[in-house]
This record gives C-alpha cells, sequence and structure tokens, in this order.
C-alpha cells in the first residue's frame, strides 16, 4: 500500500496536473528541500512548501518551467512501512535552457491516512547547481 502511494506521487508530479497531485497530499503536508538548491533558487522558490496548495503550485506551475521535457524518475529502492517510506531515485529532464539535469535524490515520505504528509528532500545541491547554472553535466 505505501509503495503504491510513493509511485502514485511520482506520477501525479510528473503529470503538473494540479488535481492528481492535490489528491496525493493532505492539506496540511508539508515538502522540504535543502536551503538554497538549484531548482528552488532557480524558481524563485521556497526550499519549505507549506500547505497543499503550495505544493501544488509548485508541482504544476513553477516546475514546468525549469523542467521543460524528458522527464523522468527512475527508482532504485522504496523502503519503509506504512507511515514512512524512503525513496532513493534519480530525476532526469531537459532543462528550459537546452541543457540536461540528470541527480541523485533521496526522499522521505511521511504518509498519514493513505495521503503524503511530509516529505523530506535530500539531493547532492552543487551538482545541481552546475547543471541549472554553469550547464556542466556534473
Amino acid at each position: 500500500m505505501s509503495h503504491d502511494i510513493v509511485q502514485s506521487t511520482f506520477m501525479a508530479l510528473a503529470s503538473y496536473d494540479p488535481d492528481r497531485i492535490a489528491a496525493i497530499f493532505t492539506e496540511d503536508a508539508e515538502w522540504l528541500s535543502p536551503p538554497g538548491n538549484a531548482v528552488a533558487t532557480a524558481l524563485g522558490a521556497t526550499h519549505h512548501m507549506v500547505g497543499r496548495k503550495e505544493i501544488v503550485r509548485f508541482f504544476a506551475e513553477d516546475f514546468p518551467r525549469l523542467f521543460v521535457k524528458d522527464v523522468d524518475i527512475v527508482f532504485h529502492g522504496v523502503h519503509g512501512d506504512t507511515e514512512r517510506m524512503t525513496v532513493e531515485s534519480t530525476l532526469t529532464a531537459a532543462l528550459a535552457d537546452g541543457g540536461r539535469y540528470d541527480n541523485d535524490y533521496c526522499f522521505v515520505f511521511e504518509l498519514r491516512d493513505g495521503l503524503v504528509s511530509r516529505v523530506r528532500e535530500y539531493v547532492d545541491t552543487a551538482r545541481g547547481h552546475r547543471m541549472i547554472f554553469d550547464g556542466s553535466p556534473s
């Protein structure tokens, strides 16, 4: 069940569909990314989104401005139980400037009543900055 929620979450996020994204998160959900991460910096967004509306807006409106096509996530591992899941993955995409993005992530999902209530994101921020701001692949 929890594994399905995690997969559904990433499918909803990749759809950029606000209704699909909203259906995954609790009203009071939080998404915490590393401060100063390249994605938030490039989009002028916060690294700590609070509330379903803010998370939906980011993934339906902001995220597609940076990651414009060929967005793919490969799962390397999904571990956990009914309340907490850890996901090891790689995100690849074409950037708005024509460059490529390819970075490894670790997400910790906290679940409540069958929905995502909190996500903590871990990523190589230096690598992200090089790809997004310098055009360097690594």
